[in-house]
């Protein structure tokens, strides 16, 4: 450690992935003294073995089946190949470039940079163990250490014919055939990535379907989509054990079936990063799931300490965490600041895409509401027929009584960037009839929006009226 480096600082933040860097940046930007401490890189689990190079994988992919629908257009390309090793060296590259600017972000602002583990061994203390060594203290500290991917016993990773999501982010050749244990959100995202590079793969999903935490619409889509394109699903099955052997691997279920492949990804959920950075020392309360608890500032059972992102919320998801850090770090710094989970988009990178925000059909009847869907099918979009992307819906749940929008589900292509105009009106309390009104250009694909809310107020300019609000 750099002999002038300062010990005593005003806020500690415990962690540089999305949610600490960015809450490091805002205590910065209100005038106080910070110190960031990260084991590995800046960035965190989204930057370097997440989010950025599996979307830059994702991308490669989604070209590669645009080359592949260019006959539609009257486009021959012959001779079409794919070299994974270019494509994942190209991933490399655009990591290492983010992270240097994060870490330009980190000497502009002024933060000071702690190389290595820290653990607490006081409310106020940090214990820095790495490449740099040192005890700092801090009135204030934000927690952010993020969450690994959960290995499952019946089925260790060796990272070779068994990964995780990280090892088999940093795969240099491509397999014939996978396995992937999990049907969640990272399952399903890989398996659309592999199979547009030709991998034959296979879905094991314990619940009774894939994507089971989004609307029911929103999983038949991706499941007709998936078996459209070859990707075996078993769905309500439990994965007994994993055989390796010269030849791949075999994943065997509890019934007794079996099935052979190169390799398996376990893909099965995460466990959070708590256990061993010495809350027990801070008082910190956890929970018996390694959680902790916090308020609608961030905080935790311990004055002045606060925790963001996975180990602090049910979203795990990286612009959730960052929100959370600037919350945290604007309370830390004296000022108040408020977290609502109202409207967290949520974005699944498949093929199609899918995104999400706010409340499906089913939850807000659960919650009471008299809600209605409102539907429009991307296949009556001018723009989604010229540009050959006419799969997919994009709908809207609103409240009968006050018009006001609820939630918001959309399948298809852009879906990921779709989804921000929803989010934006159901954060600001948008009624059916302020989307309606707001004139959309045409021809895009974003005319979808208006056109789903008039579906739900039955006044339908492009499909003829429904009979009834009934579903």
């Amino acid at each position: 450690m750099d002999k002038d480096k300062k010990t005593s600082f005003d806020i500690i933040v415990l962690g540089g992935g999305p949610g600490g860097y960015p809450a490091a940046i805002r205590a910065a930007q209100l005038g106080k003294s910070v110190a960031i401490v990260e084991a590995k890189e800046l960035g965190g689990t989204c930057l370097n073995r997440g989010c950025i190079p599996s979307k830059t994988l994702i991308a490669g992919a989604e070209a590669l089946g645009r080359l592949n629908d260019l006959k539609a257009f009257g486009i021959t390309i012959d001779k079409v190949s794919v070299d994974y090793a270019i494509m994942t060296d190209r991933k490399d590259a655009i990591v290492d470039k983010m992270r240097k600017g994060v870490e330009s972000l980190m000497a502009a602002n002024k933060i000071t940079m702690f190389k290595g583990f820290g653990k607490f061994i006081s409310p106020k203390e940090i214990k820095v163990t790495g490449t740099d060594n040192a005890i700092i203290t801090a009135d204030k500290i934000i927690i952010a250490t993020g969450s690994e991917p959960r290995s499952i016993p019946a089925f260790p990773f060796d990272y070779q014919q068994v990964h995780d999501s990280t090892s088999l982010l940093e795969m240099k050749k491509l397999p014939k055939s996978m396995v992937i244990i999990g049907g969640g959100i990272i399952g399903c995202e890989f398996a659309s990535l592999f199979t547009e590079l030709g991998v034959k793969i296979t879905i094991l999903e314990m619940l009774p379907r894939i994507l089971p935490m989004e609307a029911e619409v929103v999983s038949e889509a991706l499941t007709r989509a998936f078996q459209k394109r070859g990707i075996v699903i078993k769905t309500g099955v439990a994965v007994a054990g994993v055989d390796k052997s010269k030849k791949g691997i075999t994943a065997k279920l509890a019934s007794g079936e079996s099935f052979d492949a190169d390799i398996c990804l376990v893909s099965v959920g995460r466990s959070l990063n708590t256990s061993n950075i010495g809350l027990e020392k801070a008082g910190v309360a956890v929970s018996d799931n390694g959680m902790v608890p916090v308020n609608d500032q961030m905080e935790t059972s311990v004055n002045g300490i606060y925790a963001i992102g996975d180990i602090a919320s049910k979203w795990w998801l990286a612009h959730v965490a960052t929100h959370q850090g600037i919350v945290a770090a604007t309370n830390a710094a004296g000022k108040t600041a408020h977290m609502l989970y109202n409207a967290i988009p949520s974005v699944i990178f498949t093929h199609p895409e899918i995104a999400t925000v706010g409340l499906s059909l089913e939850a807000a009847k659960s919650k009471g509401y008299n809600a209605v869907i409102g539907a429009f099918p991307f296949q009556a979009l001018g723009k989604s027929q010229a540009a050959n992307q006419a799969d997919g819906f994009a709908q809207v749940v609103l409240d009968q009584r006050t018009g006001e929008i609820l939630g918001a589900q959309v399948v298809g292509h852009e879906a990921s960037s779709l989804i921000a105009a929803m989010t934006l009106a159901i954060t600001n309390e948008l009624t059916a009839e302020c989307i309606a009104e707001t004139i959309h250009a045409h021809p895009t694909i974003a005319e979808a929006w208006p056109e789903a809310v008039m579906m739900g107020l039955n006044m339908p300019i492009h499909l003829p009226p429904r009979k009834s609000h009934a579903k």
